[in-house]
């Protein structure tokens, strides 16, 4: 019994024995990893490393070229002359195509659904997209806009407008810009005043809804009217009724100081830029032999940019601050008395 016993002390020592020593091991292995984190954070190569890498990967966005299609990608749906043989083959293309389709490929075409008979061909993709976006002439990224919030481009030659929110590409749509006798200004500009259902200076008879002003002395701005498939408004940017309303809410207005004679701040930065090829074939009917004819390169957009850049961020950056300022005051306001706020000065 006695032999017994101190065999069961002698194997429990033992085996006590191997835990201390296991778990000596293991505190060392922690203790290890411990020193070893502690090392890299304390290395300022290796924090300041990290931090690059959190900015780059944060920060930096790489431009994105417009959407590349291949060859084939378009095809020419022929309209007759005749009225009666154009009804019926309208019939038969409303038919196969639903109505957001065809508003897609009325769109690419520069026509609303009033104007749908003002060509006598229309070009129509393979694959319909009815966000329009796998046909943007436009860039998908631009890293020159990467620090501008909102942004705004109409292309005079290519007839279209984008969208740009941090340098991506959100938007874009058909106009029907300035005619050749009454061009539409170019340039950077700034979306001023806005007004829902304004009245055209040129006649009294014109109703634009979604009227956002962006040369305030020459009374242009885009807002919605016909389409007819080229150049025809009196200098103002002709947009289909959903674009205008979606361009309504998104862009801002320009703030005025007391008394509105003078800006205290700008609103959307817009660049209007180019002029229309006259006489020559509609952009978009070049489609039809080069899927790619309408794309507007990185290096194009970011050369008539980058010199602008400087000012874009500079009005934001003063927006921003006056209208921080203006909902400051109004929270004070909002905290005083009713009966302060009713006294007169």
């Amino acid at each position: 019994m006695k032999n017994i016993f101190v065999k069961k002390t002698f194997l429990y020592l033992f085996f006590i024995s191997l835990m201390v020593v296991s778990c000596k091991k293991e505190i060392e292995k922690i203790n290890d990893k411990i020193q070893d984190t502690s090392s890299s954070a304390n290395d300022p190569d290796v924090k300041n490393d990290s931090v690059v890498a959190k900015k780059d990967s944060v920060i930096q966005k790489e431009s994105v070229p417009p959407a590349m299609q291949e060859d084939g990608f378009y095809n020419a749906f022929v309209l007759p002359k005749d009225k009666k043989m154009r009804d019926s083959i309208y019939a038969a293309f409303s038919k196969k195509y639903s109505e957001k389709e065809r508003y897609a490929i009325l769109a690419l075409n520069r026509l609303d659904s009033k104007n749908k008979w003002n060509s006598d061909t229309l070009v129509v993709p393979a694959k319909i997209d009815t966000t329009l976006m796998s046909y943007s002439p436009f860039p998908m990224q631009l890293d020159v806009l990467s620090g501008v919030k909102k942004f705004v481009v109409f292309s005079y030659p290519l007839q279209a407008y984008g969208v740009y929110s941090s340098g991506s590409l959100v938007k874009w749509g058909p106009t029907s810009m300035g005619k050749k006798t009454a061009k539409t200004k170019t340039g950077l500009t700034f979306a001023n005043w806005k007004k829902q259902l304004a009245i055209s200076t040129v006649s009294s008879e014109w109703k634009l809804p979604y009227n956002f002003n962006i040369f305030n002395l020459d009374g242009i701005g885009w807002h919605q009217y016909d389409l007819p498939g080229y150049p025809a408004s009196h200098s103002c940017l002709r947009l289909l009724l959903k674009d205008a309303k979606w361009l309504y809410s998104y862009a801002d207005t320009w703030v005025l100081n007391p008394g509105g004679a003078t800006t205290k701040a700008r609103g959307t930065a817009v660049l209007v830029y180019g002029d229309y090829g006259w006489g020559k074939r509609k952009p978009w009917r070049n489609l039809l032999n080069d899927p790619n004819a309408n794309n507007v390169s990185i290096e194009e957009m970011t050369k008539m940019i980058e010199p602008n850049i400087e000012k874009i961020i500079k009005e934001q950056d003063n927006r921003e601050k006056v209208v921080d300022s203006i909902k400051a005051a109004r929270a004070v306001i909002e905290q005083m008395p009713q009966t302060t706020k009713t006294v007169a000065p």
